[in-house]
């Protein structure tokens, strides 16, 4: 039987993990209902590679090597380019993603669990991390810079993952760090599969070039990507959070 992101891992080896979001304030500026927490594992002696292919596609697209990836800037002009993207990370067998998906923030309940938006926010993410930790491994984890919060987020969610109620020990969690999404390319690719997660379930169809790589991801991975992913799928897993878990 398949162990979760199974990738013939070495007692101690250090696997990275690049984590972002997407609409994960309780309140947003604008009508978004869908909140998203994801991230890319990749073993740390991988890093150097897929960092640098992916400098690679883009050059071959006449894109700048330095250029940053993000799903707010996916356009009909890009549109080549970013399913190459696409393509690499369901070809290249080192690369993991996870994510777990609130559909719609309207459905939260704090009060009934006795918390608050930020307690459920390290919830969320605890629960999306979990199902990639494994004993005997260690993981460095990488946060993108987000606003002047974000160190702090760095000491509480490093709290949470070691004294939660599961028996993590805290030589398997290496460090939590924080980075800038353009300074390192799997990080952007992770924002390109979670602003794709995004756009899907808050029902937007605006861009044609946006569902298009929405269909790719749907057809490369075989999951319609609206439902949860088989709980041990270590390719493209998801975890669709309904009102009744939290």
């Amino acid at each position: 039987m398949r162990q979760p992101f199974n990738t013939k891992r070495i007692m101690g080896e250090l696997f990275n993990i690049y984590c972002d979001e997407s609409c994960h304030l309780e309140h947003d500026p604008i009508n978004v209902t869908a909140m998203v927490i994801g991230g890319i594992l990749c073993p740390d002696t991988k890093k150097k590679e897929a960092n640098d292919r992916i400098r690679e596609i883009k050059m071959e697209h006449g894109i700048k090597a330095d250029a940053e990836i993000k799903w707010n800037k996916v356009s009909p002009s890009m549109l080549p380019l970013y399913m190459d993207l696409i393509n690499y990370f369901f070809d290249n067998s080192d690369l993991h993603f996870r994510a777990v998906v609130i559909p719609d923030k309207r459905e939260l309940n704090h009060e009934r669990f006795n918390q608050t938006h930020d307690d459920f926010y390290f919830k969320i993410y605890f629960r999306m991390l979990k199902t990639v930790l494994e004993p005997g491994k260690e993981y460095a984890i990488y946060i993108d810079i987000k606003d002047t919060r974000s160190q702090e987020k760095v000491a509480k969610l490093r709290n949470v993952l070691c004294n939660s109620n599961y028996d993590f020990n805290r030589n398997m969690i290496r460090r939590i760090q924080q980075i800038r999404s353009h300074e390192v390319e799997l990080m952007g690719l992770a924002d390109l599969l979670i602003g794709a997660m995004s756009y899907l379930h808050r029902g937007l169809k605006e861009s044609k070039t946006k569902l298009a790589l929405i269909e790719r991801i749907r057809q490369r991975s075989g999951y319609t990507l609206l439902s949860n992913t088989l709980y041990r799928e270590n390719k493209f897993n998801l975890f669709i959070w309904k009102s009744k878990y939290e």
